[in-house]
């Protein structure tokens, strides 16, 4: 039996099992819309081929994009 393993991604979408961005999501990258949906069709692919990351490397893109806050100068 496998677990289902649910992730929250940025925006707050709950994502089951379903790697990448939502398909409504994602920007018109060609004009010809048979083009765009295999080059989204490609990339998806690609992603789930990919190896998932480890919590260090999770740790790692969460340190490289977080932004403390801005103080506000005395």
């Amino acid at each position: 039996m496998t677990a289902v393993t649910s992730t929250v991604s940025a925006g707050g979408v709950q994502l089951v099992d379903t790697p990448g961005r939502p398909a409504a999501d994602r920007p018109i990258r060609f004009s010809d819309p048979a083009r765009n949906t295999a080059y989204w069709a490609r990339i998806e692919r690609i992603v789930d081929a990919a190896p998932p990351l480890s919590n260090e490397q999770r740790a790692a893109i969460r340190a490289a994009f977080h932004q403390p806050q801005a103080r506000e100068a005395a």
